[in-house]
C-alpha cells in the first residue's frame, strides 16, 4: 500500500473547509480508490471494503455519498458506463485518455502524443484556447470480439 498521507491531509482539509465532519468511512473509500490499479465502481468498493475493513461496516449508501462528494470536490473522476453504472479512479494521474470495451466494460488508460497534438491543432484553428479535455473511445475489445 503506497503512502497517501499528502492527499489524505488535503481530504481532511477539504472536508474542514466545508465545515463537514471528518470520518474514516470517507478516508477508507478514496484510500480504496487511490491504492487501485483499476476502474471500480461502487459495488467493487463495497466488496474490498468489507474483506479488508470489517470493522468499519460501511453500507453501499455511505459508498455512494462519499463518491459523490470526492467527485464533488474534483479527487477523484468517474467514467459513466451503460451497465456497469459508474466507474471511479483517482485525479492524480497525468493525463489520459481510455478507451472502453462496450461488452464487457474493460476500461483502457492510453497516451498519445499524436492525438494530443491534433486536439491542440483542431483548437486553435477553430480559434479556441484548449484548456482540458476528456476522451474516450468505445469499442470491443478482443476478448469480446
Amino acid at each position: 500500500m503506497q503512502d497517501n498521507t499528502e492527499i489524505i491531509n488535503k481530504l481532511k482539509e477539504i472536508i474542514k473547509d466545508r465545515g463537514l465532519k471528518y470520518t474514516k468511512q470517507r478516508e477508507v473509500i478514496f484510500e480504496t480508490i487511490l491504492n487501485s490499479d483499476e476502474h471500480l465502481n461502487a459495488d467493487d468498493l463495497n466488496t474490498i471494503i468489507s474483506k479488508e475493513h470489517p470493522d468499519l461496516k460501511i453500507g453501499i449508501a455511505t459508498i455512494y455519498r462519499a463518491l459523490s462528494f470526492l467527485e464533488e470536490v474534483n479527487l477523484i473522476s468517474s467514467i459513466a458506463l451503460s451497465d456497469d453504472g459508474k466507474k471511479f479512479e483517482a485525479n492524480l494521474k497525468d493525463h489520459h485518455d481510455h478507451i472502453i470495451c462496450v461488452k464487457c466494460n474493460n476500461i483502457i488508460e492510453f497516451v498519445s502524443d499524436e492525438i494530443e497534438e491534433a486536439q491542440k491543432k483542431i483548437a486553435k484553428e477553430n480559434g479556441f484556447k484548449l484548456l482540458d479535455h476528456t476522451m474516450y473511445l468505445y469499442g470491443i475489445c478482443k476478448d469480446c470480439q
